[in-house]
């Protein structure tokens, strides 16, 4: 697939191959997505209700929240750019036996594909990698079904976020990869907000993704300094 006209970084995509093979082990550099996937997962199922749902994964990466979706009961469509990556969550089902169908297609492709198809959207630590992030959110509203439900998990832009996900976890507590974020790509709620709404999403609800260094436990609270999820209907 060539990456000209296509809403992908190749440098944040070859970043992300290179460990592609890691995706699946809770203590390597994705141990954060482990961690916070339950807290994902509870708060897109309370939220939507996943069980016979039809759900698309928008930037599935190696399928560590597609497959829970699926362990919930949803028909999960996981779509992603990394052949590597794609390549893992594949296999990884054939430990599992859970059932996902993974695509390389990118978001704005399958929304002209199968517009107006899926109960469920889910763009989950996706936008901050991504060149034009209002595309990606335009496209996951075109997927949406009227009603649908459209989820997405990004990074605040501010000091506090530059000190805890950027200084704190990359350098300090090596919690991720040095060079796994950029800050200017990060987005405030209120840009979120109006790009969801310019493309004729409603917004339902926020909610903040917070880690404890001390405890290092990670929990849902109102405090969306940092990481947060947004949740909106079409």
């Amino acid at each position: 697939m060539e990456n000209d006209g296509i809403n992908a970084d190749p440098l944040e995509l070859e970043k992300f191959s290179q460990l592609a093979h890691r995706w699946w082990d809770p203590q390597s550099e994705f141990k954060p997505l482990h961690e916070i996937n339950p807290l994902r997962l509870n708060f897109i199922d309370e939220m939507a209700g996943l069980k016979g749902k039809a759900v698309v994964d928008v930037g599935c990466g190696g399928g560590i929240l597609s497959e829970s979706m699926a362990a919930h009961g949803a028909q999960v469509t996981g779509i992603d750019l990394s052949d590597k990556a794609l390549k893992v969550a594949k296999l990884h089902l054939l430990e599992s036996g859970h059932q996902v169908d993974y695509r390389k297609i990118t978001v704005e492709a399958l929304a002209t594909e199968q517009p107006h198809h899926y109960d469920i959207v889910t763009c989950m630590e996706m936008l901050e990698h991504v060149p034009d992030p209002a595309s990606v959110i335009h496209s996951c509203s075109r997927l949406a079904k009227p009603g649908g439900w459209v989820f997405f998990s990004t990074l605040n832009r501010n000091p506090k976020s530059y000190l805890f996900a950027i200084i704190g976890a990359e350098y300090v507590l090596n919690l991720l990869p040095r060079g796994t974020h950029e800050y200017a790509k990060f987005i405030k709620p209120s840009e979120l907000a109006l790009m969801a709404r310019n493309a004729g999403l409603m917004e339902t609800k926020i909610i903040g993704m917070t880690y404890n260094p001390l405890t290092k436990v990670y929990a849902l609270e109102a405090d969306t300094s940092v990481n947060y999820i947004m949740a909106f209907q079409a």
